[in-house]
């Protein structure tokens, strides 16, 4: 079977497609081998990998105007800031034109409807989750907790729950804890058993240490809502969704924490829904080593069980990274297509790395895959991916089309003019404080001390008693001073010659 032949009958499908770009054979591109990728498989998940400066992001830009103008809403996690540009049309160019007359496609150039979120105080619509839709299972895997301290955690959410006590933000969570330690110690103990101290000192410094890469913005209300990733353009296209988080490259922990919220809240919220002809969401997750670079075993196998579990409800997951050797190994097999641009090789190591990315590849009799790797040029990249009936297609170097959008990033007032133009921001971006568990405990808590404050009042308003009182008071004390006070009465009476006579005395003429 020619080369062509085996092409056009791997990369044709059934459904609808997106086109990638055109196969390469021998550093020559091949007119009329067109590389496709089926909507059908969107969902088994994917990596586009490869070195700085290879074509990653223009990659992703491609995938995802494609998939908005096929109908199907899209979430990227903007990490260096610069996926913005999708917004806006592309410009022609020479490069531009030269290549799309390799392939064989003529460059129209358009903007694809976005919105902006953010996870901070930069432009866009607030992402916020509540600490209660986290649950006490995902809150400790994230904490890195034990099974004693998980064990607190959920005794925690038992506890609010039973006394409805809301846990919105971390503040509710820290307020919670305190509250077990001290004022509230011995109703724990009487209700749900004896807690130690420093189990819930450790749980303290675990959130303290979540805090501190400033989590508190975070954690809280307005909930961000599933159906609102997934929109849809009046025009019929659907919405690109762009997270802004240039500002949590150094904050792993916040970044790993809101992916993993993200995708349990997806999975809770979607119905099955098995295999589409086109997937329900995508997200493409940018720089995607930030989520595994300080995650826990625990943590780790929670994201891999939610990915594994995830395709079944029509939502698909990109993780773009330089080295694929960056993704765990039980999450990279999960992924169906690859799509593989150029690395470098500068040092022994680096050798030894690309001879295990090559190894991840289907074996072909057309390319030296470990030495293809090194060739590649920019906006080239080796493909594979899985057919409608899931079966991995040949490894082809491919010539991927230019995106129809910008390739470059939006100014400061275009952002903030798209902004300005949401339909959903005003619905979370304003400040709702609701009471929770933090003020419901600080006021019972003040309630308490008022009310034993007016106890110590009523009783230091009684005027104490002397100690002569006290034994006054007393009946038995009573009588005996009765008894006394006559006995001495009657001694002073009788030295003062004022004492009565003895009826005994016989009575003498004349004194009367």
């Amino acid at each position: 079977m020619s080369f062509e032949v085996l092409l056009d009958s791997s990369y044709t499908f059934k459904g609808e497609s997106i086109l990638l770009g055109c196969a390469v054979l021998n550093a020559a591109p091949v007119q009329g081998s067109k590389v496709n990728l089926p909507l059908k498989t969107m969902n088994r998940h994917g990596l586009i990998a490869g070195a700085t400066g290879t074509g990653k992001t223009k990659t992703l830009q491609l995938i995802a105007e494609s998939l908005s103008n096929a109908s199907v809403p899209v979430m990227m996690m903007d990490i260096k800031g610069d996926l913005s540009g999708i917004g806006a049309a592309g410009v022609a160019n020479d490069k531009i034109n030269e290549r799309c007359a390799h392939i064989g496609i003529s460059y129209k150039p358009s903007a694809t409807p976005i919105e902006f979120l953010t996870l901070s105080d930069e432009p866009g619509t607030r992402l916020r989750a509540t600490v209660s839709e986290f649950g006490p299972v995902l809150l400790s895997k994230i904490l890195g907790l034990n099974d004693t301290q998980e064990g607190i955690v959920s005794m925690i959410f038992k506890y609010c729950d039973d006394h409805q006590l809301p846990l919105l933000d971390l503040k509710d969570l820290t307020r919670v804890l305190q509250f077990m330690n001290n004022e509230g110690k011995d109703e724990i103990k009487e209700q749900y058993g004896n807690i130690s101290a420093s189990s819930t000192g450790t749980i303290l410094r675990k959130i303290i240490e979540l805090q501190q890469q400033k989590a508190d913005v975070f954690f809280g209300e307005k909930s961000f809502e599933v159906d609102d990733l997934m929109r849809i353009s009046d025009d019929g296209r659907g919405i690109v969704s762009i997270t802004r988080v240039t500002d949590l490259q150094d904050r792993p922990k916040l970044f790993s924490t809101f992916m993993l919220q993200l995708l349990a809240e997806l999975y809770a919220s979607l119905p099955e829904a098995g295999d589409l002809d086109k997937p329900k969401l995508v997200l493409f997750l940018d720089e995607a080593h930030l989520i595994f670079q300080d995650a826990t075993p625990a943590l780790l196998q929670q994201l891999e069980t939610v990915i594994k579990l995830i395709r079944s409800k029509g939502v698909g997951i990109f993780f773009i990274t330089q080295n694929p050797n960056d993704i765990p190994q039980s999450i990279l097999g999960q992924l169906g297509m690859k799509i593989q641009h150029a690395l470098r090789a500068f040092t022994a190591k680096d050798r030894q790395d690309i001879k295990k990315v090559a190894e991840n590849y289907p074996e072909t009799a057309y390319y030296k895959t470990e030495d293809l790797i090194t060739q590649l040029g920019i906006g080239e990249a080796i493909v594979t991916l899985l057919n409608e009936k899931g079966i991995p297609t040949p490894l082809v170097h491919t010539m991927l089309c230019p995106p129809a959008s910008r390739m470059d990033v939006l100014t400061p007032q275009e952002i903030s003019t798209i902004c300005s133009q949401s339909k959903i921001a005003q619905k979370y971006n304003q400040v709702i404080d609701t009471e929770s568990a933090y003020e419901l405990l600080n006021a019972k808590i003040s309630s308490k001390n008022d009310n034993d404050e007016e106890e110590q009042k009523t009783d230091s308003g009684k005027k104490e008693k002397s100690t002569l009182e006290n034994i006054l008071d007393n009946p038995v004390a009573r009588q005996v001073g009765r008894t006394a006070a006559s006995i001495l009465t009657r001694s002073l009476l009788g030295v003062l010659g004022l004492g009565g006579r003895s009826r005994t005395t016989k009575k003498k003429s004349g004194w009367f």
